[in-house]
């Protein structure tokens, strides 16, 4: 009985003495900044049991990793995005003292500049201020890293702003040394028979036939009345078609087409006007990124990420927790 007594007092000691050193080595390590052969040597102890004390410190939580989340970084809200939405990446920025959209355009930026390594071909579509803000604050690039930018929508409006749209492509296409492929057609055409006689042009052709073969594409998601860069162009809906959609449903559109709450397209006569990628051959597009934000665009944006128009999304924090409140 005695014996019995000592054999489990003597390994309770032991189990305390191991607990006592893997608390004194992960001090020595996490605190004291040690290396582990130095602990080794101080503690006269071999330097892979200083390895499995550690480990096994975490297992036991001695050892507890925590993650502190510096001012003006929100992944915890990007992470319940792309939880909620089945996004592949979520950005979201405060914007600050800051000019929305510029804090915007230079977030999407940042990230471009950090997740183009190399033989991407990149549809865009036109018509979109949070766009051309990004590629405005995108710095050049060292190396050729986009083999081509193809315009996704019809770029040819009123010339006073459809300098906008050539500049979009042009600076995104230099920055990241690619070739820049432009629609010579406007974005949204009078009738049916228009748009199929455009679309079968050779020089249309050309570039809806490199739309299949994109590897990413930038748009931004329009609310239901039209942003005053898409209202100056002339490539807007007008006010009777902007009524019909309203009745149907529609709360916004990505490359002008337009779809419910829920993200199902709404069907209309539009749909046979627009010069542009289809929506089928759009949400084709493995890498699909939007830049949008603002109280405006709350529910098209839903709208956008409930239909998987687009799975990386860049927004602002506001309208990230708008997005979560439901």
């Amino acid at each position: 009985m005695a014996t019995s007594l000592t054999s489990s007092t003597s390994r309770r000691q032991a189990a305390g003495e191991q607990i006592r050193l893997m608390a004194k080595v992960a001090r020595m390590y996490h605190e004291r900044g040690m290396r582990q052969a130095e602990i080794a040597a101080e503690l006269h102890v071999s330097q892979p049991r200083v390895s499995r004390l550690l480990k096994r410190a975490t297992e036991v939580g001695i050892v507890r990793t925590t993650v502190s989340e510096p001012a003006g970084v929100f992944t915890d809200l990007e992470q319940e995005l792309e939880s909620r939405y089945g996004l592949t990446e979520a950005v979201v920025v405060d914007p600050g003292g800051d000019d929305e959209l510029r804090a915007l355009g230079s977030a999407a930026a940042l990230h471009l500049e950090t997740t183009l390594i190399g033989g991407d071909s990149i549809g865009i579509s036109s018509w979109s201020a949070s766009l051309l803000a990004a590629v405005e604050a995108l710095r050049p690039f060292s190396s050729q890293v986009v083999t081509d930018v193809v315009q996704l929508v019809g770029g040819v409006g009123d010339p006073r702003v459809q300098v906008d749209a050539s500049r979009l492509l042009t600076q995104l296409a230099t920055a990241t040394g690619a070739e820049p492929i432009f629609l010579p057609a406007p974005g949204l055409l009078g009738s049916r028979r228009a748009r199929e006689s455009l679309m079968a042009d050779s020089t249309v052709l050309q570039v809806s036939s490199r739309w299949p073969n994109l590897t990413m594409a930038m748009v931004g998601i329009g609310a239901l009345e039209p942003s005053p860069l898409l209202r100056r162009s002339g490539n807007s809906i007008a006010e009777e078609d902007q009524e019909k959609l309203r009745i149907a449903g529609a709360v916004g559109d990505v490359c002008l087409r337009f779809f419910d709450e829920d993200g199902d397209l709404v069907p209309s006569d539009l749909d046979d006007r627009v010069i542009g990628i289809e929506p089928d051959a759009l949400r084709a597009i493995p890498r699909r990124i939007a830049v949008a934000g603002g109280e405006r665009k709350i529910a098209a944006i839903r709208g956008a990420l409930r239909g998987r128009w687009i799975n990386v999304l860049v927004t602002d924090v506001r309208t990230a927790r708008a997005l979560l409140s439901e």
